[in-house]
């Protein structure tokens, strides 16, 4: 299972990299979710909207050191996302910790749902509580 799930997030994320619709409608469940760093939502074509109106672009994204919680048709998928981005020519910010809901049918693994958090501390995130306050202080 590992396996498959590990060639899934390759696949994944080379979509995701190349903006490669296409791709990514079928490796998206139709209910698709995403909850962004900041709270907001995405349903599935709004995840594609961003690559279809150009508006997102990505020099690099990579799915790193994913943790894989197997139960049954479901699996769990926490990791880390890395990537070089730009929205509507604003920066994004290049670390992600992220967890991904996949689910098994027949048309293989596909992503139900995915979460989004910033790192605290790395750039364009918040930084990490309590060290703002402590810097401020000298």
């Amino acid at each position: 299972m590992s396996d498959s799930i590990d060639t899934f997030l390759q696949d994944w994320s080379r979509a995701e990299l190349t903006g490669d619709t296409d791709t990514l409608d079928r490796l998206l469940t139709d209910d698709y979710t995403a909850v962004g760093p900041l709270g907001f939502i995405l349903p599935k074509a709004a995840w594609l909207g961003r690559h279809r109106g150009g508006d997102l672009h990505y020099e690099a994204f990579s799915v790193d050191e994913p943790a894989v919680r197997p139960l049954g048709p479901v699996a769990v998928v926490t990791a880390t996302n890395h990537t070089e981005a730009s929205y509507q020519g604003h920066p994004v910010p290049g670390v992600l910790r992220v967890t991904l809901i996949l689910t098994s049918g027949d048309r293989g693994w596909q992503l139900a749902a995915n979460h989004m958090s910033f790192v605290a501390g790395t750039p364009g995130a918040p930084p990490i509580p309590g060290q703002a306050a402590a810097g401020s202080a000298s």
